[in-house]
């Protein structure tokens, strides 16, 4: 079994957790990959039992990956995208961040996701993505995201407006710091923070959210995952940003952006014994009151 490994950094205090890791897949007999400037950073650290296959993009990746493990926190799990693609290859994410949403496999889980992985004893969820369709070229090769797309205002400039529609018809104009588009993965992300719902992963649609809106009556919306939602923005200031999950660009009013369903899904892999509803209840920490 071929297994391709991605994060971001290496730290001195992870050390341990990542020595345990790659010699417990190399235990189970799996084949690694490793991805290149992370393995630069940690090979003098790491005793590597056997060589590791390096890659650097996405077209170093083929279809006999059997899944890729992200090693890091939610942030470096988005990562992992821009190179599985739609080459189908299932993604697992092991925490050593923070929250944990998305990487929720605790570091002492980890002998027990090597075992799931050689029996395929885990379960697939399809995670929606969406696409940004716009006037110019943007995000190169991967115009699509997991979590969510924004559009905000660069600096500290006044309040933005931007026009949304909805399949064609007008929906609202959005006088407000900037606005999010979540898929229900992302529902739990940044569009919670700024009082958004949660959507459960299987729900079909996707999340208006403003952000800081002006209007206090304007607030988040739950639409079709099959509707296109366009945008028009404008401001004092003559330039915008706009994302795709952690990815950015810098935009002008001149750009028309569309967002839609895209046409494949991310794979991500959950172990049997977990669920987002024990998530929910872990991350979120509900159920502490002792009143409930």
């Amino acid at each position: 079994m071929q297994i391709a490994i991605y994060s971001r950094n290496f730290s001195p205090q992870d050390q341990s957790d990542v020595q345990l890791l790659i010699h417990t897949l190399h235990q189970h007999g799996m084949r690694l990959w490793i991805y290149g400037p992370w393995y630069e950073q940690m090979q003098a650290s790491i005793k590597w039992p056997q060589k590791p296959v390096l890659f650097y993009v996405a077209q170093d990746l083929d279809e006999e990956i059997a899944c890729m493990i992200s090693v890091g926190g939610d942030g470096t799990l988005l990562d992992t995208l821009c190179f599985v693609r739609n080459k189908s290859i299932p993604v697992i994410g092991v925490n050593m961040g923070r929250l944990g949403f998305l990487a929720n496999i605790g570091r002492e889980m980890i002998g027990r996701m090597a075992d799931a992985l050689l029996a395929h004893d885990y379960v697939i969820e399809k995670r929606i993505l969406l696409h940004l369709d716009a006037s110019i070229p943007l995000f190169g090769e991967v115009p699509y995201a997991l979590n969510d797309f924004t559009l905000h205002k660069k600096d500290a400039s006044s309040m933005i407006r931007i026009h949304a529609f909805l399949n064609g018809e007008f929906l609202n104009t959005y006088w407000a710091d900037g606005l999010i588009v979540a898929t229900p993965t992302g529902s739990t992300a940044y569009s919670l923070s700024c009082g958004g719902p949660i959507l459960l992963p299987e729900a079909g649609g996707f999340v208006v959210t403003p952000v800081a809106p002006h209007n206090l009556n304007v607030r988040p919306l739950v639409v079709p995952d099959d509707a296109v939602i366009s945008f028009e923005i404008e401001g004092r200031s003559e330039q915008f940003l706009c994302t795709l999950d952690a990815r950015m660009e810098t935009i002008t009013s001149d750009v028309k952006m569309a967002i839609r369903k895209e046409d494949f899904m991310l794979n991500l892999i959950r172990l049997q014994e977990t669920n987002f509803l024990q998530t929910l209840r872990s991350k979120l920490f509900w159920g502490i009151d002792k009143r409930n």
